[in-house]
Order: structure tokens, then C-alpha cells, then sequence
């Protein structure tokens, strides 16, 4: 084997054989594991949810990581029995070696290389948000190039999708993303954690839309502006504002109204950048055919259905992932795992673990003036 970030395996697999790879996911509050095949069966998918961090109203790294410890070696197992297999029928170890609380991501990957050593298995350490942009390839059948808009609570960006590990930034957020600031609205209206599903159950019992968005008018960051990078820390100071200038006990009207008015905002913003996007894509890749959305907020049917239209509009096909998929997730790693590995790229046994890790690493610093469509 080659020294450098990544080995090649001597050869790659038959087309023929069967692989089977196991995931782990522990980059911050899910524990989480899974086996799926070559043939794009998920054999287990078991994902633990840390409830302790809502009292806190957002995820303290600590207890996330003294967690993860806690439970990783039970899932490990009950992913095993529920697959029906053993360390010895795996053909590789897949897991999220960043970005990612680092405390978290340690236990993943202390338990991934002792489980390789003992076995002799391939280890791969698997880029996150590469795990969110290969899903589609697990569930659909889907070619490269595409466009991807991957969009959760720490990361908003757009990408075009060449290959695997071969990403092109063409936008990201300038500031803070757009799970963030769904989480901090929850937050501030006292809707709880985890913040955008609760965000998003209450704006899709607003009945009245004209009248929210006339209550509570708040600002479009970059619609508008050229380019494809987002902001949103600005929006969020908004809603802290106008929350502020509420009753200390919100009516329940006005709750609704606010969740309406800022979930409408981010739909806008989204809208105006990916259609920027979509155009940059026609541009690049002659053979451009799809928009795909994935990470956590992709979850949101009120967004996904607005995206739809715009992709349709485009001519480009839409694809998302089913809602279970678009949360963290340790199917989403082992399948880019296995991607990884049927090209015979697995990683040596010291690889490194990283807080930050971004798809493309080529990508220049996001500043406020983007480049012209």
C-alpha cells in the first residue's frame, strides 16, 4: 500500500461480489450505526438520539461525547444481530473522521480502528458532509455531475458534485447557517430543542400567510445580491428583535405568525441562491441533470417542496433523500464508505481525525461581494 492520506487496496473489487460495510457516526449529538451493501440494502440503521442537551436548548460537547462512549459498543452490537452478521463478514469500517464536535468524533473513530486492528478489516475515515452528499447514491440512482445544496445545522453550501471526494464549492454561508438560525428561533420563542422541526410544526399551522409576513416583515439577506453565498445572522437578529418586543408570554397567534414569517424568509433566501447556483451548474457541466438537497434541513417539506419547483422549472431532475436520511446518520457513512472502498481507497490505520474539514479545500475564503452569475 501507498503512504499518504488515503491507501489504494492492491485491486478493487469484482463488480460481482457482494461488500458489506459497517458505519458509525459520533460527530455530535446522534450515536449512531449501520451496515448496508454494495447492492444498496441498508441491513441496520440505528440511530440514538441524546435528549440530555434539551434542557440546555443547544448540544454541550462534553455530554455528547461522554454519551457517544457510552452506548457506541451496545449499537455495534445490535447492529451486527440486526444484519445477522459478524466482525469477520465485513469488508471494511466506515466512520466520520470530522468535521464535528472532536470529543464525539474520537469515540467514533477510537472504536472504528480497534475494531479494524482486531479484525483485519479496510478502514475508511469518512468526511461528514460527504456521507450527506453521497446519500442520494445510496437511494437513487444518481450520476455525477450534480448540483448539490446541503444545508443542516453548521453547514449551508452549494456544490457541484463531480465524484466522489471531488467537490466544487460554488456557495456557502458567510456567517452562520441555516439550522443555526432555525435553531436559535426556536430557542428564542421558547419552542425548544431540537429547533427545526419545532419551527416547522408551527409555521405549517399558520392559517394566514399574507398577515404573517405583514406582521413580521424580516429581512432577505443576499436575494437579490450576485452570486450564491448565504447569510443569516442578520435574519436571526430579527427574529430576536421583534421576539423581544413580544409579550414576555407569546400568544400563541403570534408564534405562529413569526415561525410562518421566518420559515417563508428562508425559503426566499434559498430560492433566489440556488437559482444563481443552477445557473453556474448549466454553465460548468454540459450534462447538468439534477439538483439534489441534503443534511438536516433538508428534512423541512415546506423547503424541499419550494426547491422542487425551482428544479423543475430549471429542467433539472429533484432529489432529496427520505426524511430518515437527511438527519445525521451512520447509513449515509457507511454508504460513502463503501464508495470509497470499491475504488479502493481506504485509509491507513493513524489517519487523523478533524474539527473542520471542507469538501472542497480549495475553495476561497466566502466574502460578502460573490463572483457574477
Amino acid at each position: 500500500m501507498k503512504k499518504g492520506p488515503f491507501c489504494f487496496l492492491k485491486r478493487r473489487y469484482a463488480i460481482t461480489e457482494t461488500m458489506k460495510v459497517l458505519g458509525i457516526e459520533t460527530s455530535c449529538d446522534e450515536t449512531a450505526v449501520a451496515v448496508v451493501t454494495s447492492e444498496k440494502q441498508i441491513l441496520a440503521n440505528l440511530v440514538l438520539s441524546q435528549m440530555e442537551h434539551e434542557k440546555f436548548g443547544g448540544v454541550v460537547p462534553e455530554i455528547a461525547a461522554r454519551a457517544h462512549l457510552t452506548h457506541i459498543d451496545a449499537l455495534v452490537r445490535e447492529a451486527l444481530e440486526e444484519s445477522k452478521l459478524t466482525f469477520k463478514d465485513l469488508d471494511g469500517i466506515a466512520v466520520t473522521a470530522g468535521p464535528g464536535l472532536i470529543g464525539g468524533v474520537l469515540v467514533g473513530v477510537m472504536t472504528a480502528k480497534a475494531i479494524a486492528a482486531v479484525h483485519g478489516t479496510p478502514l475508511i475515515g469518512v468526511n461528514h458532509l460527504e456521507g450527506h452528499a453521497l446519500t442520494v447514491r445510496l437511494t437513487d440512482d444518481v450520476a455525477f455531475p450534480y448540483l448539490l445544496l446541503l444545508v443542516s445545522g453548521g453547514h449551508c453550501q452549494l456544490l457541484i458534485v463531480e465524484g466522489v471526494g471531488k467537490y466544487k464549492r460554488i456557495g456557502t454561508t458567510i456567517d452562520d447557517a441555516a439550522g443555526e438560525a432555525f435553531d436559535k428561533t426556536s430557542k428564542l420563542l421558547g419552542l425548544g430543542y431540537p429547533g427545526g422541526p419545532a419551527v416547522e410544526r408551527m409555521a405549517a399551522s399558520c392559517g394566514t400567510p399574507a398577515r404573517a409576513r405583514k406582521k413580521f416583515p424580516l429581512p432577505k439577506p443576499m436575494v437579490g445580491k450576485p452570486g450564491c453565498d448565504f447569510s443569516f445572522s442578520g435574519l436571526k437578529t430579527a427574529v430576536r428583535r421583534m421576539a423581544d418586543a413580544l409579550p414576555e408570554e407569546i400568544p400563541q397567534e403570534d408564534l405562529v405568525d413569526i415561525c410562518f414569517a421566518f420559515q417563508d424568509v428562508v425559503a426566499d433566501v434559498l430560492s433566489d441562491r440556488v437559482k444563481n447556483a443552477i445557473a453556474m451548474y448549466k454553465a460548468q457541466c454540459p450534462d447538468a441533470h439534477a439538483l439534489v438537497v441534503a443534511g438536516g434541513v433538508a428534512a423541512n417539506k415546506a423547503l424541499r417542496s419550494v426547491l422542487e419547483k425551482i428544479a423543475g422549472d430549471a429542467g433539472l431532475r429533484f432529489i432529496a433523500p427520505p426524511l430518515k436520511l437527511c438527519t445525521d446518520n451512520a447509513a449515509m457513512i457507511a454508504w460513502a464508505g463503501m464508495e470509497r472502498l470499491q475504488l479502493g481507497m481506504v485509509d491507513a490505520p493513524d489517519f487523523k481525525v478533524h474539527a473542520r474539514w471542507p469538501l472542497d479545500p480549495d475553495a476561497p475564503v466566502a466574502q460578502i461581494k460573490s463572483q457574477k452569475v
